[in-house]
């Protein structure tokens, strides 16, 4: 893809959440980690990349001892469809007998966030909460719920904070859909 192509995705994009509503959101969703969590002394695991911004904004907030690190999985690898679960890397940290809590950017079907999951507890983690930016509004079950939601989004492609189209606009203030799904 090139730089043009990106601005047409962009320029075509609908804008669903602005900074004010997505600060709003991380300041409710930080407040319900606090009253769940700030006694565990949580290892907390960003999911790379998407989660990234996520993180970087909400851990801020998390004002109470815990540990960071991270793990990349994924089945997107810059494209609009999952395939298989890709680990590019597991937590430096152990996670044995650790309450821990997963930090992504969306939870879409679910299959990553639930592999993550399984991967976690197979290690030995004694607890795994997932804390998610947004979910997409799906018309199923998915195999895995977020405990932590910040904001809703409709069954449609979104990208911005930390979401990406085709590997562009992760960085985006915003949360905006695709006007037409590929």
């Amino acid at each position: 893809m090139d730089v043009r192509s990106a601005w047409t995705i962009f320029n075509r994009g609908e804008l669903l959440f602005g900074q004010q509503a997505i600060e709003s959101a991380l300041d409710a969703m930080a407040g319900e980690i606090r009253a769940v969590l700030a006694d565990r002394l949580p290892l907390v695991l960003t999911v790379m990349n998407g989660g990234v911004v996520f993180a970087g904004k909400l851990l801020p907030r998390l004002e109470f001892p815990l540990e960071c690190d991270y793990l990349h999985a994924t089945r997107y690898r810059d494209t609009t469809a999952g395939g298989g679960i890709d680990w590019q890397a597991l937590p430096m940290k152990a996670v044995e007998g650790r309450c821990v809590l997963v930090l992504d950017d969306i939870l879409d079907e679910g299959l990553t966030l639930a592999a993550i999951r399984q991967k976690l507890l197979d290690m030995g983690a004694a607890e795994v909460w997932i804390a998610v930016l947004a979910e997409k509004r799906l018309p199923r079950t998915k195999p895995v719920r977020a405990d932590f939601v910040g904001l809703e989004v409709p069954d449609r492609y979104v990208f911005g904070m930390g979401m990406d189209a085709y590997g562009f606009w992760r960085n985006l203030p915003g949360i905006y859909a695709m006007m037409d799904a590929d």
